[in-house]
């Protein structure tokens, strides 16, 4: 077999320069100089004989041969990577480090529960744990960041497993104008308030979760930052109901009585970035997770008053037309 004379770290360098939109914001992401990476490009195509990119005004175009080889690199690209995470499993018998990416949906009592039960297990093995909300844990999944995910997403490229059902739930501070209205609401009332929306934490195809006809919105990037803002009565929002429960209890929220919609819920899956090559670590957080979610009831029934109308972001599962959370 002929030797290959293009190297992965050029194709990581076209893949940064599509990714990141350009060759000098490819430049910062790779920390190297801009003429580097345009040598690097140029390089690539006059070894591969075609162009691959082409310039429309200041931004770098991929060709339709590019679209194609670009394509086929990551998959390379990926390949090699694992083939690396196997040597170094292989060679240690146990990963000294695990990257768990969490979406921001999943019980934080549960996570605990699990990383409580997979310590006395580790050998030593460090846990590094990022929480992402939406499309942030496919994104840790195809960037390689991630050994093992929690998502509402599985990949076309990976197999994920059914962990939980997150439900979510319309609610405003007991003091809202919208309760004071004392009847049923519809989606024309919710147009006149200010409505909490929590920030995708992914880049590349960043969905905000909320009610996209908001015409008024305040953006923040965590549940609990707006699970706080609601509380303090800054607007409504759709927010999971294990992490209000407590609050709903003791009357400091409540659930908006909209009348059309459905019930918004996100199904959460278990996904390894590699099972087959997954270490003996990874596996046993996976198997940790699994009896934590599978020993506590996860149904998080809300009340049978609590109808919410169609939300971008979370899906629901009751909603044909609403497939996922991108």
């Amino acid at each position: 077999m002929k030797a290959p004379r293009v190297t992965l770290e050029q194709w990581r360098v076209l893949q940064a320069v599509v990714d990141q939109g350009g060759f000098s914001q490819a430049a910062r992401h790779l920390h190297r100089s801009q003429s580097s990476v345009s040598y690097a490009v140029a390089r690539l195509q006059e070894q591969v004989g075609i162009p691959l990119l082409r310039i429309e005004g200041r931004k770098a175009v991929l060709t339709e041969a590019g679209e194609v080889l670009l394509r086929r690199s990551r998959a390379l690209l990926r390949d090699a990577g694992s083939l690396e995470g196997l040597a170094h499993t292989l060679s240690e018998g146990w990963e000294a480090e695990v990257r768990l990416v969490v979406d921001a949906a999943f019980p934080s009592d549960l996570l605990m529960a699990a990383l409580v039960e997979f310590m006395p297990l580790s050998r030593g093995t460090r846990v590094q744990l990022q929480e992402v909300v939406l499309s942030g844990a496919e994104e840790s999944l195809l960037s390689g960041e991630a050994d093992l995910v929690i998502g509402t997403h599985v990949p076309a490229s990976h197999l994920g497993d059914p962990l939980m059902e997150v439900q979510f739930l319309a609610v405003a501070h007991p003091h809202h104008p919208l309760h004071r209205l004392e009847r049923p609401l519809t989606g024309h009332d919710l147009k006149d308030h200010m409505q909490v929306v929590v920030r995708d934490s992914g880049t590349l195809h960043r969905t905000d979760f909320g009610w996209l006809d908001a015409e008024h919105r305040w953006t923040v990037t965590s549940l609990d930052t707006a699970a706080a803002a609601v509380g303090a009565g800054l607007g409504f929002g759709w927010l999971p109901l294990h992490r209000i429960r407590e609050a709903l209890d003791q009357g400091r929220l409540k659930a908006l009585p909209l009348t059309a919609g459905l019930q918004q819920s996100a199904s959460l899956y278990l996904i390894f970035q590699d099972p087959d090559n997954a270490g003996p670590a990874t596996r046993a957080l996976a198997r940790v997770l699994h009896q934590a979610c599978h020993a506590t009831d996860t149904s998080n029934t809300p009340p049978p008053q609590a109808s919410g109308l169609p939300i971008n972001g979370y899906a629901s599962a009751e909603d044909p037309g609403n497939n996922g959370p991108r």
